[in-house]
């Protein structure tokens, strides 16, 4: 009788047994799964880091194999470097002596350029100490020459100019003829060729004595009723005045055209210049 309680407490078991275990079962099988997939997973994660680190350290490798090349080529760049900045200093070195020795030889071309100056200064003023008034005479000259000629230039573009005295400057044939038709002069033109030939122009003589083509000037020596003077450096269309015995207005000789060893222009006379002389010979 106890055998049968034995077999019937042994027979009759729970009702959740059966599925705690079969959870359990579950349970073990979803951790052996979640514990598969945990352990793929690593092994991937492992291998992409392994593949990371490789590709990392491949990279870094490169790198310092860059930067050893560049290290090896800024080694390079400074050694030569060093050698261009020695040839510049011993050329820069070499300049510099010869621009010291340059300045010392300036220094003395100064001094001696300075004393040849204050040589030649003390002997200008010497010269012009002893010929002072020669000078002044001839600078003033010329001066009162120049401004003459800038006189004359100016008269040029005038159609006829007029001189000192009021009549008109003819300066070519042409303008000759235009005042002897205004009737009020005779007008004798004449021509001169070679110095020291006198030569007989209405009532005056002429003798060249000198020309200066380059200012338009010439020299000339007149003789008026046996006085004779000489007119020196006058200019081109520059009348000469000039009276004779018995007459009140000037007589004029004018040149209007200079050339070598050469004048030409012409010798104005009044015509009442002429009736006065006329009136005179007749009532002696």
């Amino acid at each position: 009788m106890s055998d049968d309680r034995i077999l019937e407490t042994r027979t009759d078991a729970p009702a959740w047994t059966l599925p705690a275990v079969i959870v359990l079962g579950l349970i073990a099988i979803g951790g052996l799964a979640f514990g598969w997939n945990a352990s793929s997973k690593l092994d991937s994660t492992q291998q992409a880091v392994t593949a990371q680190l490789k590709t990392a350290e491949q990279a870094m490798q490169q790198d310092m194999t860059s930067l050893k090349d560049r290290l090896a080529q800024d080694e390079k760049a400074s050694t030569d470097l060093q050698g261009d900045l020695k040839v510049v200093t011993g050329k820069l070195k070499i300049t510099q002596g010869q621009l010291k020795k340059a300045r010392e030889e300036s220094a003395k071309l100064n001094e001696s350029t300075t004393e040849k100056l204050t040589a030649l200064d003390t002997s200008v003023h010497s010269e012009l100490a002893t010929k002072a008034t020669t000078d002044d005479v001839k600078t003033v000259d010329t001066k009162v020459v120049g401004v003459k000629t800038d006189l004359d230039a100016t008269r040029e573009d005038l159609k006829m100019a007029r001189s000192e005295m009021g009549t008109l400057i003819a300066r070519n044939h042409d303008e000759i003829d235009q005042l002897r038709r205004l009737g009020e002069r005779d007008y004798v033109e004449f021509s001169i060729v070679g110095r020291n030939k006198p030569q007989k122009v209405g009532n005056v003589t002429v003798e060249l004595k000198g020309v200066n083509e380059k200012r338009s000037q010439f020299s000339a020596a007149m003789t008026v009723e046996d006085k004779q003077f000489e007119k020196k450096n006058r200019a081109m269309n520059e009348p000469i005045f000039f009276y004779t015995s018995g007459t009140h207005i000037p007589e004029e000789l004018v040149v209007n055209k200079v050339g070598k060893n050469t004048i030409s222009g012409y010798v104005s006379i009044p015509k009442a210049n002429s009736q006065t002389a006329a009136s005179t010979k007749s009532g002696n």
